[in-house]
């Protein structure tokens, strides 16, 4: 009997996984007012297995996005750790910062409602990222890659406004300039003697 409710703790797990990738691929295509009929198709589940395990849309959008944010968190030092160089794992989490920024279609709305569920997210965001960040910038720093003057809150910051005009018109790639931005990070070449 000991082992049988591991297993069901981590199917549990498994399928609330599931639930809260099928959720996040919905609201990519549709935003965050995606039908729950077909984050459940999506999911391969019943309505009610949503609602069972998110009873509202806001808990559903509240998981959704904690659970992309620790996904955000936990790439950075898995980068640094297998990346050719540091500037190299910054560029690349802020690949997926922007792939985070991007497909929160809908989001920005939610979280500006009365719906005080939503009150913490932004703290909980910054909470969780701005560490990962910092870390990266740092070890470039360190190993001479970037410039000592860049603040990893005004990285993220700058990352952001130039996320927010992306899917409006298809002249503007977002992550184009976020890798501009990124490469600008290189310290100036020392002055010619």
């Amino acid at each position: 009997m000991t082992h049988e409710a591991p297993r069901k703790r981590a199917d549990a797990r498994r399928n609330e996984q599931t639930l809260l990738d099928a959720a996040a691929a919905a609201f990519v295509a549709a935003g965050v007012d995606a039908p729950v009929r077909d984050i459940a198709a999506r999911a391969g589940v019943g309505v009610g297995t949503i609602y069972r395990h998110f009873p509202t849309r806001a808990d559903l959008i509240v998981a959704v996005y904690r659970h992309q944010v620790e996904a955000c968190a936990a790439a950075g030092p898995d980068l640094l750790a297998g990346t050719a160089s540091p500037h190299a794992a910054l560029a690349a989490w802020i690949d997926l910062f922007v792939d985070f920024l991007v497909t929160k279609h809908g989001l920005a709305a939610a979280l500006r409602s009365d719906d005080t569920t939503f009150d913490t997210l932004h703290a909980y965001f910054i909470d969780r990222l701005l560490p990962v960040c910092a870390s990266l910038l740092s070890a470039a720093v360190t190993a001479g890659e970037a410039r000592p003057d860049v603040e990893p809150f005004a990285l993220m910051y700058a990352v952001g406004n130039l996320c927010i005009g992306a899917g409006r018109d298809p002249r503007y790639d977002a992550r184009h300039m976020a890798q501009l931005l990124v490469a600008g990070l290189h310290p100036p070449p020392p002055p010619a003697a």
